[in-house]
Parts: C-alpha cells; structure tokens; sequence
C-alpha cells in the first residue's frame, strides 16, 4: 500500500458512514466489508440462479452497483445492503429472460392475464366443491368436527380439544383419522364417477 493509500484509509475508518467519501476511502471499505462475502453472495446465485456461467457477471454488477452507491453514501450496515442488490440483480436477470421456466414460477396462477376465472373452472371448482362436501358429509361426526375446526376455522389442537372437550392426543387421532378417510372417500368418489360414465 501506498502512504498516501494508507492515509486515506486511516481516515476514512475515523470518519462517520453516511459521508461522501474518496476513491480510495471506497476502495478500503469494499475490501473490508464487500468482498469477504464473495463467497456468501456466490453460493446465494448458485441456490437462485440455474446458470452457473451467469454468476461471475452478476458478482460483477453488485459490486459495480454497490460500489456506485458508496460514492453517494456508503451504506452502513453493509451486508444487508449488499444482499439487497444482489436480489435486485437476479429479479434483473429473471426480468431479462426472454422465457420464463416454469420451475422459477411458484404459482402458474400468477401469470393468469385476468382475475376472472373462466367458465370452465367455475364448473371444475363447483365440482369439486361438491365431492368434497359430499365426502365430509359421509365422515364421522367428531372426524368431521375436528376437521372443519382446524381447516376451516383455523383452530389449534388445544383450541379443538377445549372446544371438543378432548385430550389433545384424542383431536390428534380424529384430526389424522379424518384426513385419511376424508382423502378415501374423497378418492373413492371419482373411481365411482368413472364407473359410471363407462
């Protein structure tokens, strides 16, 4: 290092953050706070991104971003804002993509132009609507009790046994026994449609 290198760093960890700073004040601060997180920030694109030649040109654009925004105000805790702008960077990257991979979209729903459903899925959800309360219908009381409860109501455990007045162990069963005769009858019931459309 330079004397003059070396000053400048002296004084720059002596002077508040949040100050409009110097080339090699920014520089002292990338060394110490940006690039020990290299490798956090790689493995970070590396979970997010299924293109491993694209990550040395995204580590790329957060330090030029991150560096850009020091010379304005260096952000201070760092890490987060480094974090930051490395989601910025990869939503940029996803933005860029000519065609969106269906494994990156958690919810096909989303990509839906319109919030109205269309006929036909008015017609499958009512459908659906109907085998289902036609097989909670065929449950027993407390299965169906305790189901409607906790799925409906949203109830703990705790809540459905003072509410039952049960053990918690004993939702606990009817809760499990329920959801297994539930999904039985539920199953059953587009094997017995089948049969008789054949």
């Amino acid at each position: 290092m330079t004397d003059k290198f070396e000053q400048e760093l002296r004084a720059e960890t002596s002077r508040p953050f949040g100050m409009s700073t110097s080339r090699a004040s920014i520089e002292g601060w990338f060394l110490r706070e940006v690039l020990p997180l290299e490798a956090v920030l790689t493995s970070y694109f590396a979970r997010h991104w299924g293109n491993r030649a694209d990550i040395r040109d995204m580590m790329q654009d957060v330090y030029v971003r991150v560096c850009e925004a020091a010379y304005r105000d260096i952000p201070h805790p760092a890490r987060p804002f480094i974090f930051t702008v490395a989601r910025n960077v990869l939503i940029d990257k996803f933005r860029d993509r000519p065609v969106v991979p269906l494994e990156t979209v958690g919810d096909l729903e989303s990509l839906s132009t319109t919030d109205q459903p269309t006929p036909e899925r008015v017609v499958i959800a009512r459908d659906e609507l109907r085998k289902l309360q036609t097989a909670l219908d065929r449950l027993s009381p407390r299965h169906r009790e305790a189901l409607v409860l906790q799925k409906v109501e949203g109830l703990s455990r705790r809540e459905i046994a003072q509410r039952m007045g049960v053990s918690e162990e004993t939702v606990k069963t009817h809760l499990a026994a329920g959801l297994f005769a539930l999904s039985d009858l539920y199953l059953n019931s587009d094997a017995e449609e089948f049969r008789g459309q054949r």
